[in-house]
């Protein structure tokens, strides 16, 4: 019977040897490394009492001729095995028996430190007390690096540690097996599974499930990213050094931090190929990389520099600093300038899609391109355009834009499926049913907190401006503005109401700054509103009850009728916001 894949068998030093030599890509050892050192203690623990450990999926890379090997460092070879599934546990092996740093999700660089006790045979992370302890040695990498001599090492750790204690013949034997032990797990015994070459990509990723005892799907972004590594890894380099540089401000050069989004390497490369490519699904984007003709299946090295190119000319757009930030000043237009109350990464990220296809390939004008975006980006937040099936819906509104040719088409298709979502119905009937709920990270809230700061809405009972007092990047021991019952808990329960769901309504919150929210306390509306009223006057607290939705003498209503006429005057402020854009 024929199968796809052979089961080759390494051991560790093997694998090592491969890494370096450049025949099995690992370019993880670069990239965020997700595993906690306690993870790389257990299985360096598991290792030397010889348990199993898991087995490796590599895949044969074909059409390698001519390619470079993966990385910065210059390889012998050119990778022909590239890795599926074992990656986090093959870069902790070789971090440790290099000694090499790794990448954390912060982008920090540190070593991956595992000291050893030879005298109870156990692991552990060091932390202050075992790096005084004279029983562990303490960065068990040492025992692999080159020109080590592990008779020293046992012998310098047997002669410090009989500074502390009595060590017998019989304990000083044991010490130096221990050594010996830890030694030797360079060659300790792995199962590889090789996929053959002949599979295509979407066979791998069912493969990998149908054998991860997760059953963890793997994202087509993780194959483009390897392919990347091998055919262009400046271009993944640089997607991670953008998704790097946006996590931290500088004083000293424009980077693209900024509070909104911190985006990941895989979201940025989705933007570069919906607009190289015009596609949203990356299913087919992996074979057109590798140079494949998607109707006739045959692989060329032309077309592959040929789509390379496309990507490279696209990302450099994605990741041009100007470009970012000009597209962040539309979603602030349109009153999102916090990461906090944005519910779905995706709605950014396509709706920067069509914000670089609307500057390079329909040059618009940018002011009335941050104008459309900012509509764009409300109708999808609000809409959570982009929350479920974002490919296949990324893919339809894509479509909609082959036949556009100008920059007058391109915004009127644009404003065409707006107005599409953003009906009359929308406005009265379905927003004000999407605000009957107690979840706080709705997208309706989210979009009534948004229209608050397009109103240049003041807090409740406030002299400040909400989108000053929720600002993104303060910090204080209680936050400016804190969501406070209209109608107090306490009340609430004294008055038969007890259901959580019917005392988190969102339209029993309002946004007050924290000291009147203490102040008010329990007290029921009827008690608290005149004493704030005297604050302002009479055109003032019109507007204010215009901005937080209030009815008329509500602190007189029904809980229940409140809830549904401030549900339809919340939808009525947002609605008002929009059309301000």
């Amino acid at each position: 019977m024929s199968t796809l894949f052979k089961d080759v068998k390494y051991n560790l030093n093997t694998l090592i040897q491969n890494i370096d030599l450049g025949t099995i890509g690992l370019p993880d050892i670069q990239r965020p490394f997700v595993w906690k050192d306690t993870k790389v203690r257990d299985l360096f623990d598991s290792l030397y009492r010889g348990y199993p450990v898991g087995y490796f999926l590599f895949w044969e890379n074909a059409n390698i001729e001519g390619v470079k090997g993966i990385g910065t460092d210059k390889k012998q070879k050119y990778p022909s095995l590239l890795i599926v599934d074992g990656q986090q546990r093959l870069t902790s092996l070789y971090a440790i028996l290099k000694g090499q740093e790794v990448v954390r999700e912060n982008y920090v660089k540190t070593k991956i430190v595992i000291a050893f006790n030879p005298l109870e045979e156990k692991f552990e992370v060091p932390d202050a007390a075992i790096r005084k302890n004279p029983r562990f040695y303490q960065n068990i990498s040492d025992l692999w690096q080159p020109n080590i001599n592990i008779f020293k090492v046992i012998i310098d750790f047997i002669s410090n540690l009989k500074k502390h204690i009595e060590v017998s013949d019989e304990l000083e034997m044991k010490i130096q097996e221990a050594f010996m032990r830890l030694k030797n797990l360079e060659n300790y015994p792995f199962s590889v599974l090789e996929l053959s070459h002949e599979i295509n990509e979407e066979q791998v990723a069912d493969v990998f499930v149908r054998i991860n005892s997760e059953g963890k799907a793997l994202n087509q972004a993780d194959f483009i990213l390897t392919l990347m590594s091998v055919f262009w890894d400046e271009g993944r380099t640089n997607l991670e050094n953008f998704c790097r540089d946006a996590r931290t401000p500088s004083t000293t050069q424009a980077t693209p931090f900024n509070y909104i989004i911190v985006p990941k390497p895989e979201q940025m490369l989705r933007v570069a190929v919906g607009l190289a490519f015009r596609r949203a699904r990356l299913q087919y984007i992996y074979s057109i990389l590798r140079g494949k003709d998607l109707e006739t299946g045959i692989f060329s090295e032309e077309r592959r520099t040929l789509q390379f190119e496309k990507l490279k000319d696209a990302q450099a757009q994605a990741l041009d600093i100007q470009h970012w930030h000009e597209f962040l000043k539309a979603l602030k237009q349109a009153g999102y300038n916090n990461e906090s109350y944005i519910s779905s990464n995706n709605n950014i990220l396509y709706s920067y899609v069509f914000f670089l296809l609307g500057r390079i390939d329909y040059k618009v004008d940018l002011f009335n391109l941050k104008k459309l975006i900012a509509k764009w980006f409300f109708m999808c937040a609000i809409t959570g355009r982009y929350t479920s099936s974002p490919e296949t819906s990324m893919e339809m509104d894509l479509a909609k834009f082959r036949t556009v040719k100008s920059a007058e088409d391109f915004v009127n298709a644009m404003n065409s499926i707006i107005d599409s979502q953003l009906t009359s119905d929308f406005w009265e009937v379905t927003l004000p049913m999407d605000l009957a709920t107690s979840s706080f990270r709705s997208p309706s809230l989210f979009a009534y907190y948004a229209a608050l700061n397009i109103h240049n809405a003041l807090g409740l009972f406030s002299k400040l401006q909400v989108k000053d007092l929720l600002e993104a990047g303060l910090r204080a021991n209680k936050s400016p503005l804190e969501r406070h019952h209209l109608f107090p808990k306490a009340w609430l329960t004294r008055n038969g109401i007890t259901e959580k769901r019917d005392i988190n309504q969102i339209a029993n919150f309002a946004l007050v700054e924290w000291s009147d929210n203490i102040a008010i306390n329990d007290k029921e509306p009827r008690v608290y509103l005149p004493i704030y009223e005297q604050r302002f006057s009479k055109e003032e607290f019109l507007n204010m009850r215009y901005w937080h939705a209030l009815p008329e003498n509500w602190q007189e209503m029904n809980y229940q009728e409140f809830l549904l006429e401030r549900r339809k005057l919340i939808a009525q402020v947002v609605k008002d916001a929009y059309y301000k854009l």
